[in-house]
């Protein structure tokens, strides 16, 4: 009984931090939200009657849900062969995929952000590469577009999926593997049977990484997206620091924070089930 106040006492500073870089912003967009005039003194709902009452503002939030979607599968797609990789590996090269991947971390994401416009310029790697091969008569309009931002953010959330996903693998019992080669069962087989399910929650919890991350990319989504794009973070930045109305742009925050907990919510909800289901 006497080590239960010393516990409590433990958890108490990241419960300090927790509600004062949480939950206290929350508490305070919920109240500014609350309010109809842009100098806050009228207390009312008519911000959101407004936000909720425009098709264009519905457009947006789908938009941004979308784009984190579609960067999800884009990544997904990608990091699970360099995952599949990192497992066939040995040690030694377990070691350079992992530096690999870790290593555009240590880079600013502004600065991988402006070298993906030089990627993706008229001029560019992948338009010199697209026209050289001749599969396009004129370089290709990447910028500004949401398939150039899908491309961008598939590269820059890499290392989000890839980290769980490899922890995970990292500690599968290679011996299952081994006896279900054993037992006759193919390559494709033995990947959906055990390397697949096995690997899950990692998955699960790298896509949920990615969702929440390519969706606030407020940085990445202005400079690659421009102003043609607007998405959540844009239009929140355009009514508290353009517009200067503050009850709006709370409740377009409250919005993007709703919506990017139901996607992962709904992702924490198959990992559970695909987890009962492994273990059941």
């Amino acid at each position: 009984m006497r080590l239960r106040p010393a516990e409590w006492q433990l958890a108490l500073p990241l419960a300090l931090a927790y509600a004062a870089f949480f939950l206290v912003p929350l508490v305070l967009l919920i109240t500014v939200s609350a309010f109809d005039d842009e100098r806050i003194t009228t207390i009312g709902f008519a911000q959101w009657r407004k936000f909720l009452g425009d098709p264009f503002t519905w457009k947006v939030i789908f938009d941004t849900v979308k784009l984190g979607c579609v960067t999800v599968v884009a990544t997904a797609l990608i990091g699970y062969p360099i995952a599949l990789v990192y497992l066939g590996a040995s040690p030694r090269w377990q070691r350079v995929i992992l530096f690999v991947v870790i290593l555009p971390l240590l880079t600013s994401v502004v600065v991988r952000t402006f070298a993906w416009i030089v990627i993706l310029g008229r001029e560019g790697v992948i338009n010199q590469a697209v026209l050289w091969l001749g599969l396009a008569p004129a370089p290709l309009r990447l910028l500004q577009t949401e398939p150039g931002l899908v491309i961008a953010l598939t590269q820059i959330e890499m290392p989000l999926l890839l980290l769980p996903l490899l922890s995970v693998m990292s500690r599968m019992d290679a011996n299952l593997r081994d006896a279900s080669a054993g037992l006759g069962a193919s390559k494709w087989r033995t990947l959906l049977r055990i390397t697949l399910p096995l690997s899950l929650p990692g998955l699960i919890a790298g896509c949920m990484l990615v969702f929440a991350s390519s969706t606030t990319a407020f940085i990445s989504q202005f400079v690659i997206g421009g102003n043609r794009l607007v998405y959540l973070p844009l239009l929140i930045w355009q009514q508290s620091l353009v517009v200067y109305n503050w009850p709006l742009a709370a409740v377009a925050s409250l919005s993007l924070v709703v919506s990017v907990l139901s996607v992962i919510a709904a992702l924490s909800y198959l990992g559970r089930r695909s987890s009962r289901h492994l273990h059941g």
